[in-house]
């Protein structure tokens, strides 16, 4: 049996965590055994469904670097297939034609309500009855059975089991003409030979009418995998405040695809005490019935912290080209200052995503006018003149630098340290605002060696004269 599984994302809303963890287990999964993975979309909800969620769904699916063998097929190109199926289905009698109002089915919730039962259509037009043909417009039902059980083995769950007594002759077809989802996805499923179902738990009330829907049109029943829910912190289901953002916003904040992945993958799976995992690793590791049964829990500070493993753990020239989108919306000249790559290898031990090192990085490519406030207060105008002693002492031994390397440059901090009260620690901190603005730096020789000469020198005379503005006050 060739393996086959897909990811069916429907265009009413955009890709998040939970959608992107789903299609990364079933993308491993058909990996894992040599199979094939399919994207289709299922956007036979025509008014909520958009052609730009769509699209935008297979371009954060790409960021990702998960691609499909197959697709993507869309079932609103599908119907025709889909209503000659319900036509065959009408005629052995497996669907019927249901005219009940909306006012008949409210009525008939609200009292097996009352009654403490659990809503279900009574199948009052299972048999044809003409006091119900007022409604011109009818749905299609399934004819459920009657009685029975639907069992199946969930790969993470276990066996579960439903009752028929419990499963109502669901819609199959709205009056307006249009399958639902719970019958498309059978058809779909049965055409394209899927093998492996792996969806979130919130279907598993799905899946036992699915099976029936399959065994009545004599189709192959998949092997179904439902993955656990993602809840926040606090417990609760995830909204934006927890990370269910659209995918490609963690690129916009300055997230990895590999951390991402890497941290999808981890959230309801493990192999071991393992944290990180190559791609290979993941697609040789991976196993359904390794996934755990229990909700997972969103921790953004984890995904920082492995985007930051990533970050400097990859090659410089792959982290530079990811890097240079958040350059660019920083406004910043890429040509004024240290190649990207040299600029990863500074700020990438400091920052977890690559919009922080963006975000931190102005000082290397172009002039500031202002100072961090409270740094300036505790570093400059506090302590006037250690501040003004310790400047124009490594002032004098920066200019004095004939070789501009990163061994000159540490020699005379060195020396300049030595001359003061204080030593390093009188001049460390003076010393970083001047040249960068702010205390955020690399080590205080890289980041002057980085800079330069003659603009190091040129901040350092902007800082004493502002010191001696504050002074001469």
């Amino acid at each position: 049996m060739k393996v086959k599984t897909r990811f069916s994302p429907s265009p009413t809303g955009h890709l998040h965590v939970g959608g992107a963890r789903t299609a990364l287990y079933s993308w491993l999964f058909a990996r894992r055994q040599n199979g094939k993975f399919v994207l289709r979309i299922e956007d036979t909800d025509l008014h909520r469904s958009h052609k730009n969620i769509s699209d935008e769904i297979m371009t954060d699916m790409r960021w990702l670097n998960l691609d499909w063998d197959e697709g993507p097929y869309y079932q609103t190109k599908r119907l025709d297939r889909y209503n000659a199926i319900i036509n065959q289905m009408l005629q052995d009698h497996s669907a019927y034609k249901c005219y009940c109002s909306k006012q008949r089915l409210e009525t008939l919730r609200t009292k097996q309500m009352a009654h403490g039962l659990k809503p279900r259509y009574d199948g009052y037009c299972r048999d044809y009855n003409e006091d119900c043909t007022k409604q011109k417009k009818p749905v299609i039902r399934f004819r459920n059975p009657d009685e029975g059980f639907v069992i199946f083995e969930d790969q993470i769950h276990g066996i579960i089991k439903f009752s028929n007594q419990e499963l109502d002759d669901f819609i199959i077809c709205r009056s307006d003409g249009i399958p639902t989802y719970n019958f498309c996805v059978v058809i779909d499923d049965w055409d394209m030979n899927i093998t492996h179902v792996i969806r979130g738990v919130d279907h598993i009330n799905n899946t036992p009418r699915q099976i029936n829907l399959l065994k009545a049109l004599n189709a192959h029943i998949p092997i179904y995998a439902h993955v656990s829910m993602i809840f926040g912190p606090d417990g609760k289901k995830l909204s934006k405040r927890h990370g269910a953002i659209r995918v490609m916003q963690y690129r916009n904040e300055g997230y990895l695809p590999e951390a991402l992945l890497n941290y999808l993958l981890r959230l309801g799976w493990s192999h071991g005490n393992q944290e990180i995992f190559s791609m290979n690793e993941m697609k040789n590791l991976f196993t359904l019935h390794t996934i755990n049964k229990s909700p997972s829990i969103m921790n953004l500070k984890k995904l920082q912290w492995l985007n930051q493993k990533y970050i400097n753990a990859l090659s410089p020239a792959y982290i530079s080209k990811n890097l240079q989108w958040h350059m660019e919306q920083e406004n910043l000249d890429i040509e004024n200052g240290p190649c990207l790559e040299d600029l990863v290898k500074l700020l990438g031990p400091r920052c977890h995503t690559l919009k922080e090192i963006a975000e931190t990085c102005h000082y290397f490519y172009e002039e500031f006018n202002d100072y961090d406030l409270d740094a300036e207060k505790k570093y400059f105008f506090t302590q006037l003149e250690v501040a003004q002693k310790s400047l124009q002492s490594i002032r004098v031994k920066l200019a004095a630098i004939l070789n501009w390397t990163l061994l000159e440059v540490r020699n005379a901090i060195n020396a300049s340290a030595h001359e003061q009260f204080g030593g390093m620690r009188t001049l460390a901190m003076p010393l970083r605002l001047a040249i960068t603005g702010s205390l955020k730096a690399p080590a205080m020789d890289i980041t002057i060696y980085t800079v330069g000469q003659i603009r190091s020198l040129a901040r350092i005379n902007k800082a004493l004269l502002h010191i001696q503005k504050y002074k001469d006050q």
